[in-house]
C-alpha cells in the first residue's frame, strides 16, 4: 500500500478501524471476478495494486460511509429496578 494514499485517505475516513475495513471489503470485491462492482471506480487504475485502487476510490470520494448514531445508554435507578428471581431478599 501506498503510505501517501493511505494519509489522504485518513483525512477522509477519520477513523482507521473503518478505514481498514472499507479498503479489505473493496479489495474482496475488486479480486472477485465478474460483476460490476469487480471492475475499479476511477479510469487510471494502471498497475496499481487492488489496495491501492480501492484507497484511490477513498480519496476521490467514490466511496463513501455511514456511520451509526451513538446513543448513551442509561441504567435504570436503583428504586425501580427489579432484581433477578434467584436473588434472596435480605
Amino acid at each position: 500500500m501506498n503510505a501517501e494514499l493511505v494519509k489522504q485517505a485518513l483525512a477522509v475516513v477519520v477513523n482507521p478501524n473503518i478505514l481498514i475495513n472499507m479498503v479489505s471489503q473493496r479489495v474482496r470485491q475488486l479480486n472477485s471476478g465478474g460483476g460490476g462492482s469487480s471492475r475499479p471506480l476511477i479510469p487510471d487504475a494502471g498497475n496499481l495494486s487492488a489496495a491501492n485502487i480501492a484507497l484511490q476510490e477513498i480519496v476521490d470520494g467514490k466511496m463513501g460511509y455511514e456511520a451509526p448514531e451513538i446513543v448513551p445508554s442509561t441504567r435504570p435507578s436503583t428504586k425501580n429496578r427489579k432484581r433477578p428471581a434467584n436473588w434472596a431478599k435480605s
